[in-house]
């Protein structure tokens, strides 16, 4: 049965990223790069000069691509792509310039249920955080104490700089005194699941940007994505199970209602919808205690997600 506690002890992973948010064209170019030479990212002096990135920039990148699910690593062959990146981003794929937004939010979905290790920051904002919205310093002091309750000695930069990267990853940095190169947005931006909210003053009386979780509809998530990824999420983490409770995927950690931020209304009426329709893999049973989902056939393909 689905454990529906939330993250336990982990694993998780604090860093990686070199400090870094995933930039918007390189994913494409990284995969075109790959799909050339499997062992690109095996020299990095190599690797610079092909995407005309610097050495942390590669470090960076060869992070997000493994992190959102575009290519695994193959020991001594390199990296190959993975069936999602094949099927997305190859060139003849469903969309390998990331200019359709399911691409984005699947984009999203990969990095924070899929990701193994888990990225400590989208674990714990997405699945842990109990609140509609947040400060930096709030969240931090948050990372603080769930990192020491998981036995790691992280120190407050670590810790402050891998929050960075997750609030710039949905809310970009444009308006900020940074850099030209720094201060191009990162595919998820647009996704504006983290929206600024107002400021309010901090314990030292500073004034912070509040950030919100935007909890709406979203009805770029179709119901054909909406079902592709609690297909994803069901066979990865209990797929055993022929049924599945409501709160399971409303709420469980790394669950579709969890890190597309929904509410258990809107994931019910979503799995009420899909269940009408002919073929559907899953059907939702509503009950007075607690509706339970059914599977009732093969899961949805990524070709269907994009012809929906």
């Amino acid at each position: 049965m689905l454990d529906l506690s939330r993250n336990g002890a982990g694993p998780f992973r604090f860093s990686g990223h070199e400090t870094f948010p995933c930039r918007y064209a390189w994913l494409p170019k990284a995969y075109r790069a790959i799909a050339k030479d499997p062992l690109i990212f095996s020299d990095e002096e190599r690797s610079m000069v092909e995407l005309g990135i610097g050495k942390n920039m590669v470090r960076s990148l060869r992070f997000w691509m493994d992190a959102m699910g575009v290519v695994e690593h193959a020991s001594e062959a390199g990296h190959r792509p993975t069936e999602f990146g094949r099927m997305v981003l190859d060139g003849a794929g469903l969309d390998p310039y990331l200019e359709d937004d399911r691409t984005l939010w699947l984009l999203h979905w990969n990095v924070s249920s899929r990701a193994n290790p888990t990225l400590f920051a989208w674990g714990h904002m997405l699945s842990e955080w109990p609140y509609p919205e947040f400060t930096r310093s709030e969240a931090l002091k948050s990372f603080q104490r769930r990192s020491e309750e998981l036995g790691h000695r992280h120190s407050e930069v670590t810790l402050g700089q891998h929050l960075d990267v997750f609030l710039h990853t949905y809310t970009g940095t444009q308006g900020a005194k940074v850099a030209v190169e720094d201060s191009l947005d990162g595919p998820l931006v647009g996704l504006r699941l983290i929206v600024p909210a107002g400021e309010r003053r901090n314990a030292t009386g500073r004034w912070e940007t509040v950030y919100a979780f935007r909890r709406e509809s979203k009805p770029d998530i179709g119901d054909d994505l909406f079902e592709y990824c609690v297909r994803d999420f069901w066979d990865r983490n209990a797929p055993g199970e022929s049924t599945l409770p409501l709160r399971a995927v409303a709420s469980a950690s790394g669950s579709p209602g969890q890190v597309f931020k929904l509410t258990e209304d809107d994931v019910r009426q979503r799995l009420e919808a899909i269940s009408r329709r002919p073929g559907a893999s899953i059907r939702y049973q509503p009950s007075a205690v607690q509706g339970m989902i059914y599977k009732e056939g093969p899961r949805v393909d990524l070709a269907s997600v994009y012809r929906g």
